[in-house]
């Protein structure tokens, strides 16, 4: 070996290429896979960035607010609809049948007040002497303002209802009850104890007692009225209804059918304060 080629700068130019080159088949393997690890990396953190901190706009949050409230909301209606048919499910067959007779007769009822203000709506339109035909249904229609004010007496086909409150249990709740069945069942006039049942009735309890619009009435409890006797019994008798709830109390129930009852407990009309006619 000669002194150059034993020269420092001379051996490394001999063992620099062998060190390169000493395993040419793995340097790529080693740098493919160097760069697997960097695309992994590089793809969870752009999943783990993307996902937090979440980034939802505005209009975003808007649609979610009213998805949820539509859920809710539907949620809501299918829960009060099981209640509703689980207790019409329990109910025997011939409670369905009066209850489906009952809707059907509230449903003929409001057709013919239809048929009627049509009728009415007609015999304005065609009459030869239209002020006199609207004098003589400006008559008619005070007549039937002054039997639903009370200020007028009554009579037609009804029924009378007792109710015999033995253990003193019955309370003003349960006889506002029986009045709202009956309106609902097309009852046009009605009484109880003399005290004569309009729009603005109000009952409340006093002591032993109830109290209709001031006045104290004591038991028996006797309400006369004055509709369609085959629609305002079986509106009282429904299951769950007025009659079972006061028999529940321990109060006896009598419901009488007649083709006359008189309703003849009188309010004084009341002039308003403030309102006045706006007619000219």
């Amino acid at each position: 070996m000669s002194d150059q080629d034993a020269t420092p700068e001379n051996r490394l130019r001999k063992e620099l290429p062998e060190e390169v080159h000493a395993d040419p088949d793995e340097a790529p393997e080693a740098a493919e896979e160097d760069g697997d690890r960097t695309a992994e990396l590089t793809g969870r953190q752009r999943l783990v960035n993307g996902l937090w901190p979440p980034r939802v706009s505005r209009a975003q949050l808007i649609v979610a607010l009213l998805l949820f409230g539509l859920g809710f909301g539907l949620a809501v209606q299918v829960a009060s609809n099981s209640d509703g048919d689980s207790a019409l499910r329990g109910a025997r067959q011939e409670d369905l049948v009066r209850i489906l007779d009952e809707l059907d007769d509230r449903s003929q009822r409001l057709e013919d007040e239809k048929r009627g203000l049509e009728k009415q709506r007609d015999e304005l339109e065609n009459s030869s002497d239209q002020a006199e035909e609207a004098r003589r249904q400006t008559v008619e229609k005070e007549r039937q303002l002054g039997i639903l004010a009370g200020t007028v007496a009554a009579e037609g086909p009804g029924i009378t209802i007792t109710i015999d409150d033995t253990k003193g249990t019955v309370e003003a709740d349960m006889l506002l009850d029986a009045i709202q069945e009956l309106r609902a069942a097309g009852a046009e006039a009605m009484q109880v104890n003399g005290v004569r049942i309009v729009a603005g009735t109000y009952l409340s309890d006093a002591g032993n007692t109830v109290s209709v619009d001031g006045n104290k009435i004591n038991a028996p409890y006797r309400f006369k009225v004055i509709g369609k006797p085959q629609d305002l019994e079986p509106a009282l008798n429904i299951p769950g209804g007025v009659v079972q709830t006061l028999e529940k109390e321990q109060a006896i129930v009598t419901i009488e059918r007649s083709d006359k009852i008189v309703v003849d407990a009188l309010r004084a009309a009341k002039r308003p304060d403030y309102a006045r006619s706006s007619s000219r």
